[in-house]
């Protein structure tokens, strides 16, 4: 895969979600893809999960999702920290994004932003991610890396279609994080 950071395109969305930063991961992390992210434009929605661990949080775990296009993607984890942070990579797309890109990387950041509310940029507060009166920051950034001569059409893509697909889904998981909140063994 080719991850030269110089031909990356990607967008970055955050939201602040009324949960603590542990639940926030948690929930945005272990929920099967298929409740997060539907068909939107031309984006196909994931519809499967193959190889799906137990849990969705070890370095090194790998899953393949399938698309409604008939694609699929494989996922790897790169970096995994409870409450904090969580990486992974994709690779080996098939269908139209298998002809577009060699790969992407998808990172979450989970940022105590105080108790009772705060705004994204963090705000004030500074509480523990595991303090049980909290507001977390979550912060997703998104990278394709573009094959020779697609950097155009990806970027077009991430511009009209990826962006606010990714406003809209990280929307549902913070409803669904705040949502799940109140209830303890989700």
């Amino acid at each position: 895969m080719t991850t030269n950071p110089r031909r990356a395109i990607g967008f970055t969305t955050e939201l602040v979600a009324g949960a603590v930063a542990l639940r926030s991961w948690t929930v945005a992390l272990q929920t099967p893809p298929t409740e997060f992210y539907p068909r939107f434009g031309p984006l196909p929605a994931v519809v499967g999960v193959v190889g799906q661990p137990d849990t969705w949080d070890v370095v090194g775990y790998t899953r393949t999702l399938r698309l409604s296009d008939g694609g699929t993607v494989v996922e790897t984890i790169t970096h995994s920290e409870p409450g904090v942070f969580f990486a992974y990579d994709l690779s080996e797309f098939t269908g139209l994004l298998g002809r577009l890109v060699s790969g992407g990387r998808a990172e979450w950041t989970f940022t105590p932003a105080g108790p009772g509310g705060s705004d994204a940029s963090g705000g004030p507060g500074g509480s523990s991610p595991h303090s049980e009166s909290a507001t977390t920051n979550i912060r997703w950034q998104y990278r394709f890396f573009p094959l020779r001569g697609r950097a155009f059409i990806v970027r077009a893509i991430v511009g009209l279609f990826w962006a606010p697909y990714m406003r809209r889904v990280l929307g549902t998981i913070v409803e669904t994080i705040e949502a799940r909140g109140s209830r303890p063994h989700d």
